[in-house]
């Protein structure tokens, strides 16, 4: 099975708008193109709202506004459209200097097609590269050895344990082996106790799919599955496709897990309605210190034949940073100053203080987040790392995929049926 790169994808929809199927309709989309500002340094920023890390870049801003009063610095925000609205606008020449955004979907992409600049020269001659560390260096270099942003933020994917509910449960500790899951899923159910709660309906479910297909797959084995969609070619991802269906047999997943959606798993987790969850260090950040102190941090229980040696978790080093467009390298002296001031250690502490974690080097925790921090701290001994999926599902086959793993969490279907579905959403992305 193939599928075109997702650079090809792109490249055609940059070829559309050039040939003038795309471009008359910018003339009407005022709020899409104003990211333009020929004197000052405009920044296209993920970290709105109530995003994680969101008070932290504001307060960043503002610092930088103050220490550079002759630079007017604009700041655009919008969320989970901000791929789609800055490919508007890079195609109407009016896109903003620097993109704060994660290595993902549209965005691997960029630097293929010219959306983006490769900033390993810059990442050179500003001195920066010593203070990022490996993995995430190695995730955000192509396979044409171009660094496609400076790597910024990345993301712990523990699994939360409330100890107190299972305790309730008559469970005794924080189950390690897939046997200890199964046997806790069924004392909590017994309670009146959610065991797993997941987002079936999105990301978070697509995220801990591929983490238990990867239980009898190495590293290399996980990644080229990912890359092609070949499923049911590799022996590894049918028996962990199989060891999935069992746990949702097994009761572990919350009831109608397909419907629900990462940010009503969160809300289950705060309230204590449930016992368990796969959750991103960002959304461990929301929750509260009530539950908080209730939860350990660990990993994901394997079964004794599995090519980990202990339950594991996910790192995402792809997750946010900066990227320089086009307009930007024309103000490059101004990107780079922000870009410096971005790095310094003073700006890194006010993200880790405020419940994130980073792709720079710092010895710094933080202490109002505690379970971002415990996170954090998770070694070796403790757990194995996986592939995290991000930079290895073409981008065309994200959003297919995650609409096909709510099949995998409905009741009633079986692995053939898991595979066939997750098949056919890569090659819907090809067709």
């Amino acid at each position: 099975m193939s599928l075109p790169s997702p650079a090809l994808n792109r490249r055609r929809f940059l070829a559309t708008a050039a040939g003038g199927l795309i471009a008359p309709a910018l003339a009407g989309c005022g709020s899409l193109t104003s990211g333009y500002e020929p004197d000052g340094l405009v920044l296209h920023s993920q970290l709105g709202g109530s995003t994680p890390g969101a008070p932290a870049f504001a307060a960043a801003v503002d610092t930088f506004r103050k220490r550079n009063p002759r630079t007017p610095v604009k700041v655009l925000s919008n969320a989970d459209d901000l791929q789609q609205v800055y490919e508007t606008s890079k195609l109407a020449g009016k896109e903003a200097d620097i993109v704060l955004v994660n290595l993902y979907d549209k965005s691997l992409a960029w630097t293929e097609v010219g959306a983006t600049v490769p900033v390993n020269g810059h990442m050179k001659r500003w001195g920066l590269h010593e203070r990022v560390l490996q993995g995430p260096l190695r995730e955000w270099t192509d396979g044409k050895g171009r660094l496609r942003g400076f790597p910024y933020l990345r993301t712990n994917w523990p699994v939360a344990f409330n100890t107190t509910l299972l305790e309730r449960a008559g469970v005794d500790g924080v189950p390690t082996t897939v046997d200890q899951l199964l046997t806790a899923a069924k004392k909590l159910r017994r309670k009146g106790i959610s065991p797993v709660t997941i987002g079936g309906n999105d990301w978070s479910g697509q995220k801990l799919l591929l983490q238990v297909m990867q239980t009898y797959m190495r590293p290399a084995e996980a990644k080229e599955v990912m890359r092609t969609g070949d499923f049911s070619g590799s022996r590894g991802a049918r028996r962990g496709l199989e060891l999935f269906v069992e746990l949702r047999k097994g009761g572990v997943f919350a009831d109608s897990a397909q419907g629900l959606t990462s940010d009503l798993m969160t809300t289950q987790v705060s309230t204590q309605k449930a016992a368990i969850a796969s959750m991103l260090s960002s959304a461990m950040g929301k929750v509260p210190r009530s539950a908080a102190e209730h939860i350990t941090v660990g990993g994901w229980p394997v079964p004794d034949d599995a090519v980990y040696e202990r339950p594991t978790i996910m790192r995402a080093n792809a997750s946010l940073g900066m990227w320089i467009s086009p307009n930007g390298e024309e103000k490059i002296d101004r990107v780079e100053r922000f870009i410096r001031f971005m790095y310094s250690e003073e700006i890194v502490s006010r993200f880790v203080h405020g419940g994130r974690d980073m792709a720079l080097r710092t010895d710094q925790f933080s202490t109002e987040y505690p379970l971002v921090a415990a996170g954090q701290k998770l070694t070796s001994d403790d757990v194995s790392e996986c592939v995290t999926p991000d930079v290895y599902v073409p981008a065309a086959a994200t959003q297919p995929l995650i609409q096909a793993t709510g099949v995998a969490f409905s009741p009633g279907s079986d692995a053939r049926k898991v595979r066939t579905a997750l098949e056919k959403a890569y090659r819907s992305a090809g067709a």
